[in-house]
């Protein structure tokens, strides 16, 4: 998935997967598939996801929602809070101790 916001680009081909949450089944309306992201150069963060019609992946009309994909970038200290609560701690390590 690949989107530019506020002028930077976003590119989970490119970005460095920290990991990942599956909560529900796809027909489940608060479905939700998301990866938090690394980008390479940059070292800023994002989530990728989609999700089903109660979930932050929606797409709403004045009448309706429907399931959906985004990408939202995040600041660090979310990222870091995401990461503590869904990856090893090897993997937190990895990303967010400082060297």
């Amino acid at each position: 998935m690949k989107k530019v916001i506020n002028g930077r680009r976003w590119d989970t081909e490119k970005a460095n997967l920290v990991c990942e949450v599956v909560n529900g089944m796809p027909r489940d309306l608060d479905y939700v598939k998301v990866g938090l992201y690394q980008t390479p150069r940059s070292k800023r963060f994002f989530i990728a996801g989609e999700g089903g019609p109660l979930s932050i992946f929606a797409h709403c009309d004045g009448n309706s929602c429907c399931g959906g994909e985004k990408i939202i970038p995040i600041s660090t200290d979310v990222a870091r809070w995401l990461a503590e609560m869904n990856a090893t701690e090897e993997t937190v390590k990895r990303f967010f101790e400082e060297a």
